[in-house]
């Protein structure tokens, strides 16, 4: 580090040199400095200034804040009715008591020179949110996600209750109903009827289910229902709506449809006719664009590998007799043989399909 007399020194003997006609340039190299050091240094109206690096040691001024102040400053922020305020609050309720220690600045930087910026007192640092739990699935049944939206009804302020279980592999919809109050039994009652519906009790491995943190999904009488079963239970991060995308989707589609009613359910069992309807829909017709285009039925039956190969077949067909018409390979067939809920970043699964993408490619 150059001292600042040093510098002075250095910018009269580069200055003298060059009113001799030495070259600036050369100069400078000779004084082991750039022409751009120098025109910094002689910055400002023509004066050398000090050392600008951050790193740089300076003088304290004379009108800093001394060791006393400081630590006055440090007890007034952290008395008991400052603990939890900014300066720009402490310092003028200072001053309608006559007070006046130091700026709201100065406050800042002695706080935050002994790191209390954000949290004195009984306020708690926030905590980094735990990573999504991550899930893979390789086929049906082992994997399924649930929750419950409103379905409003004719009159204002009344709802239907919609509880729904989706087969994240397949999408297919394995298990919902319909009531008109929101009741940690009736999510019990579903989870046993799809159970065994979808034969879990003959099962060695049995399924994941991840669901949101709602109080009925979490209710002691689900849970035991779910330890009976032998159903593992899973749950999204508090306020994170994406660590359950698959349902979130399914119900946003379900309230775009065009039988979805504008202006609500007459009563209940209208409410249980559309879901019946709807469910039957996007399991048997419907054609999934996250699955290849096949319906969730046909691939919860394990029928899409036979419709994708013929497809493909066709598809070959189709370029053989005019391949002047395909600039490049024919469209990608191949099925999705996994499906990642909430995947980890930094780790790639082949041949599967996060959150709904499909990854893989098949050559024609």
């Amino acid at each position: 580090m150059i001292g600042l007399e040093d510098r002075h020194t250095m910018v009269r003997h580069i200055e003298t040199a060059h009113a001799g006609g030495a070259r600036l340039r050369l100069a400078c190299e000779v004084a082991g400095i750039t022409v751009r050091t120098l025109q910094r240094w002689k910055a400002h109206d023509g004066l050398v200034v000090g050392d600008r690096r951050p790193g740089a040691e300076r003088s304290t001024p004379a009108h800093a804040l001394s060791n006393e102040e400081r630590e006055r400053i440090l007890a007034v922020a952290n008395e008991p009715r400052f603990a939890d305020m900014p300066p720009a609050r402490i310092v003028p309720m200072l001053a309608d008591e006559g007070v006046y220690l130091a700026s709201e600045s100065s406050f800042g930087r002695v706080l935050r020179a002994h790191g209390q910026t954000r949290h004195r007192g009984r306020a708690k640092a926030p905590r980094q949110s735990r990573p999504p739990t991550t899930h893979v699935a390789t086929g049906p049944r082992q994997l399924w996600c649930w929750d419950m939206t409103y379905l409003p009804a004719e009159v204002a302020g009344r709802w239907f209750y919609l509880y729904l279980i989706l087969d994240v592999y397949s999408r297919k919809i394995v298990g919902f109903e319909v009531h008109d109050r929101d009741d940690a039994d009736h999510a019990a009652h579903l989870v046993k009827r799809t159970a065994l519906a979808e034969g879990i009790h003959a099962m060695a491995a049995k399924p994941v289910l991840h669901g949101d943190n709602g109080a009925t999904l979490k209710a002691t009488t689900v849970l035991a229902m779910l330890h009976w079963l032998g159903v593992k239970p899973s749950y999204s991060r508090p306020r994170v709506s994406d660590d359950n995308a698959f349902v979130e989707s399914l119900f946003r589609t379900a309230k775009y449809r065009p039988e979805f009613p504008s202006k609500g359910f007459a009563d209940l069992a209208a409410a249980r006719t559309w879901a019946a309807q709807f469910a039957h829909w996007y399991n048997h017709e419907h054609r999934h664009s996250g699955i290849r285009y096949v319906s969730p039925a046909q691939r919860h039956a394990g029928q899409d590998d036979k419709i994708l190969a013929a497809r493909h077949a066709l598809y070959v067909q189709a370029r053989e007799r005019n391949p002047r018409r395909w600039s490049c390979n024919t469209r990608d067939w191949s099925p999705i043989d996994t499906v990642t809920l909430n995947p980890e970043r930094d780790i790639a699964v082949p041949n599967s399909i996060k959150l709904g993408v499909g990854k893989q490619r098949l050559a024609a």
